[in-house]
């Protein structure tokens, strides 16, 4: 072999064995970096855990004064919470001892007070789970499993800003009824061998009753914000006109952001940095129906945008 050969072939050689030292190098680097990742992922995995359990440790306080605790402006409930679990767990589990109709709103659900003195939020059970609702991306009634998927992504995200929900099945006949406000008792009726209830809101019919499965209902159960931290109601300012035909102006007027960032409550504070927030946990839960929010009242700006009402989807 001549030698311009022999430094042509030792050239391509010395070329791949540099290439093949890059490509492992960078194959290792990435390998690591994966594993780094996986293992994050699986920390944050489990330290997203919960563990329903049925009492709390190292605590006379009852989990509904832990609950109330929790609240500050900027959070429901604080990122370390060992007491989550006991605090769902009272939430799945403790006597009902008083039911009522909903607060105001379009869509059924029912007031409880448990066994403590705590309310809760109670939605029914309307759809099964792999039940796809059509139409405009409001329709339908709220999926009381969208409230319980809300919390959760929540906490993934790391907002901290929904009120603490998990799912509860009750027996209408025996835990709701006894303990029923006359208002709710008089919506209750039978449909088949099912117990049902239509409630008092905006769309209640009694036409479209939500029905158990016998006397067994499933739903979602909310967690009542405390009364010392009162809420104010805000029209949101990318809501929808909910009027065939017309457009709200953020649709079609390029300038309407900056007109909405020389605008109280956005022209300062966090707020206008939560709507962006809150754009993004509906779009991740199909939510197009906020409409309104809520913050604490008397604020200044400086509350957060508090996640609520999170099962239209």
């Amino acid at each position: 072999m001549k030698l311009k050969q022999r430094v042509v072939l030792l050239a391509i050689l010395l070329v791949i064995f540099i290439f093949t030292k890059v490509f492992l190098i960078d194959n290792l680097d990435t390998s690591a970096a994966n594993r780094e990742d996986q293992r994050a992922f699986h920390r944050m995995m489990a330290g997203l855990r919960v563990e329903l359990v049925s009492k709390l440790d190292h605590t006379l306080q009852s989990p509904w004064e832990i609950a109330s605790q929790w609240v500050v402006p900027r959070e429901v409930y604080p990122e370390e919470t060992p007491e989550l679990g006991a605090i769902m767990h009272a939430m799945a589990t403790k006597k009902i001892i008083k039911a009522d109709v909903g607060y105001k709103g379009t869509q059924l659900k029912a007031l409880l007070i448990l066994e403590g003195g705590q309310k809760v939020v109670f939605k029914p059970k309307r759809y099964n789970r792999d039940y796809v609702v059509e139409g405009e991306p409001y329709a339908g009634y709220d999926r009381h499993n969208a409230e319980v998927a809300a919390f959760h992504l929540d906490r993934i995200l790391g907002f901290r800003r929904a009120p603490l929900v998990v799912g509860r099945f009750v027996n209408l006949r025996t835990e709701i009824k006894p303990v029923a406000t006359e208002q709710l008792l008089s919506t209750f009726l039978t449909v088949g061998n099912n117990t049902c209830f239509y409630g008092k809101c905006y769309y209640c019919r009694e036409t479209e009753p939500a029905c158990a499965d016998g006397d067994t209902m499933e739903g979602s159960v909310t967690l009542w914000l405390p009364d010392v931290w009162p809420l104010q109601k805000h029209r949101h300012p990318w809501g929808r006109t909910y009027r065939e035909g017309k457009l709200a102006r953020w649709e079609y007027d390029e300038s309407y952001c900056d007109a909405v960032k020389k605008t109280s409550p956005y022209d300062s504070g966090p707020r206008l940095l939560d709507i962006i927030d809150t754009a993004v946990f509906d779009y991740l839960i199909g939510n197009a129906d906020r409409h309104h929010y809520e913050s604490f009242q008397d604020d200044e700006g400086a509350s957060m945008l508090i996640l609520l009402d999170n099962a239209k989807r």
